[in-house]
């Protein structure tokens, strides 16, 4: 005899899962933020842009001189005044929680989610810090500052996607900067459209593509059975090592594919393999974001 599960339980147990995960990603995201050399961002200007964008609900780390008081006095609730130019110079994060970012070659590594979401939440930890304001891209909210940011994120990073894949934002950001972090495994005209319906809005963008080192030579031989992560077929190898030229000219081809997207809208794109120290992803990342758009460059391997 079967049982279902409680909803209720089934709840519970992800919640407390989420919790026990959270202190521990806070704490290495802190610590591999550290490696960012202090002071502002350097980004804001003040001037113009001052026309009124749109109201958010107020959250722990906001000012109270930013709450508009006479709109917040009409319903329930604190809100800020946004202007368009703050709007557009937030930054939007997303780390991918596709299927194939579950996997890694060895025990000793982290599977490419774990490293997306270190360096994800540890750039917006160096930004916070900065005087940034930062945003997932995908939960809709608009970029904000302050201490009670970090935490937030963490959560929502944690948390099951709506909608995996690639970014499906609820309002395409304007004139802001955006990072995706990625295997960026997904089909390259799918990735290549994303691109360009982000950068239609005036966003520039960085793309910092996670492998596994396994991912990059294919180091297996004889009877190998390869198993997808997001409903493929098994397909079983009887030498795999004749795969391996093959494999790489078309990983090598894919990737090209991103990478001439990427600087056709005059983003940047970089690769980051998990058996590398995060700190330096980061490093170059950082130093990205703070130089001019011009295209690719910044960013190495």
């Amino acid at each position: 005899m079967t049982t279902t599960p409680d909803p209720a339980h089934l709840v519970q147990a992800q919640a407390q899962d989420l919790a026990a995960r959270l202190p521990p990603l806070l704490v290495a995201a802190q610590r591999v933020a550290a490696s960012l050399t202090g002071g502002s961002h350097g980004r804001r200007r003040a001037g113009a842009g001052e026309t009124f964008w749109q109201y958010r609900r107020a959250i722990p780390g906001d000012a109270a001189t930013a709450i508009d008081w006479r709109r917040s006095a009409r319903g329930p609730g604190l809100y800020v005044r946004e202007s368009e130019w703050a709007a557009s110079q937030g930054i939007w994060l997303w780390a991918d929680a596709s299927g194939s970012m579950e996997w890694r070659s060895l025990a000793q590594l982290p599977t490419k989610a774990e490293r997306a979401r270190l360096l994800t939440l540890a750039l917006a930890a160096g930004l916070l810090n900065g005087g940034e304001r930062v945003a997932l891209l995908q939960d809709g909210s608009a970029p904000a500052s302050g201490s009670g940011i970090l935490p937030r994120l963490a959560t929502a990073l944690l948390s099951p996607p709506a909608h995996p894949g690639l970014p499906r934002p609820h309002r395409p950001p304007r004139h802001g900067e955006i990072v995706l972090i990625s295997d960026f495994l997904h089909p390259a005209d799918s990735i290549a459209a994303e691109i360009a319906a982000l950068a239609a809005h005036g966003a520039s963008g960085h793309l910092l593509q996670v492998m596994d080192p396994a991912e990059e030579t294919l180091p297996y031989a004889g009877p190998v059975r390869f198993a997808g992560l997001e409903g493929e077929a098994e397909i079983t190898s009887r030498r795999a090592e004749d795969w391996r030229q093959a494999y790489g000219d078309r990983m090598r081809a894919h990737r090209d594919a991103i990478a001439a997207s990427a600087a056709a809208h005059g983003w940047s794109f970089a690769i980051h393999h998990t058996d590398q120290p995060p700190q330096h992803a980061l490093l170059a990342l950082y130093s990205r974001l703070s130089l001019p758009r011009n295209g690719m460059g910044g960013l190495g391997r």
